[in-house]
């Protein structure tokens, strides 16, 4: 079986993905095509499931220098992501594990149990000075296989143990099954949370990002944190030119009547393996507008599929990029959004007990 611009395995029926296709990685040495060789095949095709390994984690707390992030340390419960959404900039990172960017991404998964017990470790490091952890900058924390691995709890319970600041972003619904973590520790101005959304059409949404919650059910999950009293960004991203930036203001307007108290954006990014996956995806599934959205997407990004400087990557340049940043802007000070949330706290870090260890004196 050959679809899109790459081949998966043949006789496998996929269902519910976003790639098309297994492209390989940037770094094998080799490449793969599917091809019929004549052979009987099997009376019914193989549907294409979704395989999760297990990682024994040596290290939780991943470090950047990026000056456009707004952290500089992450933590990734899981490596791969099942929401399977086809425009997603981490899929390149699959093909340091000799996998593909493609199917592989979001069908062949590693979980990593034991985390909460490796981050307990680097926390109570003499040396560690604590600072906002982000969680779901990479792949999303409460994907679906959160719901057997856990991964993300246990970490979560580390971190309310330590009293440790932490922001998340997810598409999962799976986060309300935590509100008895997350509330206490925004009751300590320890959490904030950010919802991701694209676009306001279930239907859209479904080809786009096919294992994620639906739109509605996204303004519930931003009015159920928000009624929790957990402070909870709504996340436009990303805006696809030609595409959904249509929606940008009725998307800001759902999202504050739902209760979210701030918004951000970030436009389309296409680096290395997802521009070619994202083209085959438009050719399959909006061939009328591929030509127009590919266009902007350069325009947006000073010619080329994506520019990866620092400053520019986030927010492209242009008049594409000025008109939609000045579109936001009215859009948010109408609804009342604020850009910036208050800063998470740190002073309230402190190591707990541990068993077998010397209680102080003082």
């Amino acid at each position: 079986m050959k679809d899109g611009d790459d081949s998966v395995l043949p006789g496998a029926r996929v269902t519910a993905r976003g790639a098309l296709g297994n492209q390989v990685g940037r770094f094998e040495g080799y490449q793969r095509e599917a091809f019929d060789d004549g052979w009987p095949g099997e009376s019914e095709p193989r549907l294409l499931r979704t395989e999760v390994r297990l990682e024994r984690p040596r290290s939780a707390i991943t470090y950047n220098r990026s000056p456009d992030l707004p952290f500089d340390r992450s933590i990734n419960p899981y490596r791969g992501c099942e929401h399977g959404c086809i425009y997603c900039f981490a899929r390149p990172t699959h093909a340091y594990l000799n996998l593909s960017p493609g199917l592989d991404f979001e069908a062949r998964l590693i979980a990593r149990p034991g985390l909460g017990a490796v981050l307990d470790r680097e926390l109570r490091a003499k040396s560690y000075r604590p600072a906002a952890i982000a969680i779901g900058t990479n792949t999303d924390p409460y994907q679906p296989c959160e719901v057997q691995y856990g991964v993300m709890r246990e970490v979560l319970q580390v971190l309310a143990a330590f009293r440790h600041p932490v922001a998340i972003t997810t598409k999962g619904a799976l986060i309300l099954r935590d509100l008895d973590i997350l509330a206490p520790l925004a009751a300590q101005g320890l959490v904030r949370v950010g919802i991701s959304l694209t676009t306001l059409d279930a239907g859209l949404a479904r080809r786009l990002e096919p294992r994620t919650m639906a739109p509605a059910k996204r303004l519930e999950v931003i009015r159920r944190l928000t009624e929790a009293g957990i402070p909870t960004r709504a996340m436009i991203a990303p805006v696809i030119p030609g595409l959904t930036d249509a929606e940008l203001e009725p998307i800001l307007k759902a999202v504050a009547a739902a209760g979210a108290c701030a918004a951000s954006y970030i436009p389309l990014r296409l680096p290395l393996e997802v521009s070619p996956l994202f083209q085959a995806w438009l050719a399959r599934h909006e061939p009328g507008r591929a030509a127009k959205v590919m266009g902007r997407v350069r325009d947006l990004h000073g010619g080329r599929d994506y520019e990866p400087e620092w400053g520019r990557r986030m927010r492209g340049q242009g008049p594409w990029a000025d008109l939609l940043a000045r579109r936001f802007g009215v859009a948010t000070r109408r609804l009342g959004l604020t850009a910036q949330l208050p800063p998470l706290r740190t002073d309230l870090f402190a190591t707990p007990f541990s068993g077998g260890a010397q209680l102080s004196l003082f």
